[in-house]
């Protein structure tokens, strides 16, 4: 008599959850499911991949750490082949609103058409502050690793009198010399009796 031994299959949407003495189950499962790079392969293989989660998770793992490392080839990459996406669901939007018969169906192509194009736009500055950085001069940088003086501009001395301006609002010229206004406020109108409020 033979006996058959059933082969193990591997199930391609499970999420290996190594386990720690000093964490319990939960807490394992938290701080897996919390990366970033195993919530990406989560979604990448429900929206068509077919992969095995955990080859996914590895290949993420795989290009955080070559980004982490400096190495921005990837990223560009991605930038770029976003926009040509981009851009050919622009057109292809574009040309679907040119053909269509009646005013709601064109004006939602041509709307997606145009919220593809500014994606499109948006996607290649980014490349583009990815590739050129910008520049930024400031006058001023308050980053310290030790004692830090700044001096902006002519410092004053400390012998100088300082001289407090009086207010303008305040101030009246009459001849040539500053006064205060001593002007007094006009007296209040009595209550209109035709205008009081109803009871």
């Amino acid at each position: 008599m033979t006996t058959k031994t059933k082969s193990k299959t591997k199930d391609s949407n499970a999420v290996n959850v190594p386990l720690k003495k000093d964490k319990d189950h939960d807490e394992a499962m938290a701080n897996v499911l919390l990366r970033p790079s195993v919530q990406a392969a989560i979604t990448i293989q429900q929206w068509g991949n077919q992969s095995d989660i955990g080859s996914l998770m590895g290949e993420l793992f795989v290009q955080v750490a070559i980004v982490k490392n400096g190495d921005m080839g990837r990223p560009e990459a991605m930038l770029l082949a976003q926009a040509h996406t981009l851009d050919a669901l622009f057109n292809n939007l574009a040309r679907r609103a040119q053909n269509q018969q009646y005013i709601k169906q064109f004006e939602t192509n041509l709307r997606l058409a145009f919220k593809a194009q500014s994606q499109c736009r948006a996607t290649l500055e980014t490349l583009a502050a990815l590739k050129n950085p910008p520049v930024i001069f400031a006058k001023q940088a308050n980053i310290s690793n030790g004692h830090q003086q700044i001096n902006n501009g002519v410092p004053a001395t400390h012998t100088e009198k300082t001289q407090n301006q009086p207010n303008e609002l305040l101030v009246e010229a009459q001849h040539g010399s500053e006064t205060l206004d001593t002007r007094t406020t006009s007296a209040t109108i009595g209550k209109d009796n035709a205008m009081a409020t109803l009871e």
